[in-house]
């Protein structure tokens, strides 16, 4: 059973990452938790800031927001029925990334599904801040689906590695449950600024990965080129890659194909789900 956390915040866009969680999910028993988080507001002009009472946002803000939770998972129910499915819902009030993390610790979660929205990376919008700060701060598994995502069977997914860090078997075995439980195809992906050489560091790396995926379909790929962001685009058209998957043991590296994109030249933000895990 795996339990799988789904923030929502009643737009569009979230409600595409719960569609492509359950189909990503469909023959897998899951409980999903979707979840509400109102901000906490503040106001302030010369003043000391003043928070919203406790008494007003159970009477107003919250009330609402329960009465778009309902209608929710209305909509859900109105979805072929899965066995393998339950669903229980919160609405809350706080600040969001604490929230997560509690929401984590407190029902064993295994994983985050996030909607993002933007083509200039995830800081770009709230929902998008969000999720950035989800992936560099909550030490769980999240799913980026962007906004134009739509679900099809992963049959490729790219994984772009530097090879500098070694990789925690658990860590991998999400992989490989996802790779065989969907017969995907694995594409490790290294790009090289200017053809140097393996360090022997990355080559125990690399035979460490090689090892670990023996059974199942894997390649491994490396190309130039001067910039990251815009490599990893031209080898998700090149392989018509359906999802992404990252490690974030090495912040900096996720940071710089996540969060500093090429606008003009880089759109799988808004195209292609994201998988980054935790060592």
């Amino acid at each position: 059973m795996k339990n799988i956390l789904i923030p929502t915040d009643f737009s569009e866009n979230a409600w595409n990452a719960i569609i492509y969680g359950l189909e990503l999910f469909n023959k897998t028993s899951c409980t999903f938790y979707i979840i509400n988080v109102h901000p906490i507001a503040a106001y302030s002009g010369g003043e000391p800031a003043m928070y919203i009472s406790s008494e007003i946002l159970e009477e107003s803000i919250l009330k609402e927001n329960k009465e778009k939770m309902n209608n929710l998972i209305k909509r859900v129910e109105h979805l072929p029925i899965n066995t393998r499915h339950t669903f229980k819902t919160e609405v809350s009030y706080g600040f969001f990334t604490d929230h997560i993390k509690k929401e984590v610790n407190n029902k064993d979660i295994d994983l985050i599904i996030m909607g993002t929205k933007g083509a200039t990376g995830l800081k770009a919008v709230s929902m998008g801040s969000n999720t950035g700060d989800v992936i560099t701060k909550v030490p769980c598994a999240v799913l980026a689906v962007p906004e134009n995502a739509k679900y099809s069977r992963p049959n490729e997914i790219g994984f772009p590695t530097d090879l500098q860090l070694g990789y925690n078997w658990k860590v991998m075995q999400n992989v490989k449950e996802l790779v065989i439980a969907h017969k995907s195809a694995l594409r490790f992906l290294y790009v090289s600024s200017n053809q140097e050489r393996f360090s022997e560091q990355q080559q125990k790396n690399r035979q460490f990965l090689e090892d670990y995926f023996t059974d199942t379909e894997f390649s491994f790929h490396i190309l130039t080129g001067k910039k990251l962001d815009e490599t990893i685009q031209n080898f998700i058209e090149c392989r018509d890659l359906d999802m992404i998957v990252m490690v974030a043991k090495h912040l900096n590296f996720v940071e710089r194909i996540l969060f500093r994109p090429t606008v003009e030249k880089v759109s799988y933000h808004t195209t292609v789900p994201f998988l980054v895990l935790h060592d």
